[in-house]
């Protein structure tokens, strides 16, 4: 990473991740409209690709959701976390394409307004099996066009990370709503038991999954608590030269990197793009993330100059070969003295 360093946009892995993603999906939709119009004879072929784009979008928003937990319980699903904002902005064109056919076959030919038809032609909120379903659809929408919109560097850049990451936060509102809208709307309708065990299974599916991620990661470190708050997290042993052992404390990841005879605790995220630095190793004494290779100090979080990207730091012991890290992080580019190793080459 130098002075003329440039984010990576599309890489060849990317454009070849793109041209797989999309012959799945119209693999999926030919045969979802092929089935419908075979299994349902009376089925208008609008109504078929309304369904197909739907479905498809639900699916991909499951696969979507999938990613983060995954990649915290098995770090081999890491490559998906690292296309994971295309295939976001995939699902939502889906949604987006679904969303628009189903308002000009619904809403389009009255006098009112199509959006203002959504949003009032169904007035009975006080009915669970009448209540209105469109509006949550509507609703799940605008979220991921927030969200679809923002999946660039530039937004990354100017929102700052944790804005940025809070607003794609927003993707689980969409989610209950998008559930919401399904339930209400298609299992109203449609009372096949198989709609309603697909949508109740991909749920359970993604609340196990969250579960289960969170209480791998319920326990920082080892989760003995030592002297003045610092917690025990690993052996110097488990850590091997120039590379980190990540970590969880206080709910946020921890990369420990091993470097020159010490020790140094940054945060696991980088600045670019959410990538896990703990992933990368030090090259050149600089802390690099193994995505698009932005790096910083070990010693204190800060990129190098003319780059101003910093990290929160952490307060780090070593004590009888074992890993102490305090787990409350400091300012981003607050200096931390690495923590010497015992007999170590340069200690």
């Amino acid at each position: 990473m130098g002075e003329a360093y440039r984010a990576v946009q599309w890489t060849r892995s990317k454009r070849v991740y793109d041209r797989w993603l999309w012959i799945g999906i119209a693999i999926y939709l030919a045969l979802f409209i092929g089935l419908g119009a075979a299994l349902y004879p009376a089925a208008t072929a609008e109504t078929l690709l309304i369904r197909a784009l739907g479905t498809a979008a639900l699916l991909l928003l499951h696969v979507v959701l999938s990613i983060g937990p995954l990649c915290r319980l098995d770090r081999r699903f890491l490559p998906l976390l690292y296309n994971r904002r295309h295939l976001g902005v995939s699902m939502f064109v889906l949604a987006l394409a679904h969303g628009a056919f189903s308002i000009v076959q619904f809403h389009a030919l009255g006098d009112v307004n199509p959006l203002v038809s959504v949003l009032s032609a169904n007035p009975r909120l006080d009915s669970v099996a009448q209540f209105p379903f469109q509006p949550l659809g509507l609703g799940a929408l605008a979220i991921l066009f927030l969200m679809a919109a923002t999946s660039h560097d530039f937004w990354l850049a100017n929102l700052t990370a944790p804005v940025w990451k809070a607003l794609h936060m927003g993707v689980y509102l969409a989610y209950a709503l998008l559930v919401g809208h399904v339930a209400l709307g298609v299992l109203q309708t449609e009372t096949h038991p198989l709609l309603a065990g697909a949508l109740g299974a991909g749920l359970l599916w993604l609340v196990a999954l969250h579960v289960v991620a969170a209480w791998r990661e319920r326990e920082p470190g080892s989760g003995t608590a030592v002297d003045d708050g610092f917690v025990d997290v690993c052996a110097v042993e488990q850590i091997a030269e120039d590379r980190a052992h990540v970590t969880t404390l206080a709910g946020e990841r921890v990369a420990v990197f091993r470097h020159a005879g010490g020790i140094s605790a940054l945060s696991n995220v980088c600045q670019h793009q959410n990538g896990p630095l703990g992933e990368g190793r030090i090259v050149d004494g600089l802390v690099t993330c193994p995505w698009h290779g932005f790096q910083y100090r070990p010693e204190d979080g800060c990129a190098p100059a003319p780059f101003t990207e910093r990290l929160p730091t952490f307060r780090v012991r070593v004590r009888g070969g074992r890993v102490l890290v305090h787990p409350r992080p400091l300012p981003a580019g607050t200096r931390v003295e690495p923590a010497a190793i015992a007999g170590a080459a340069g200690a």
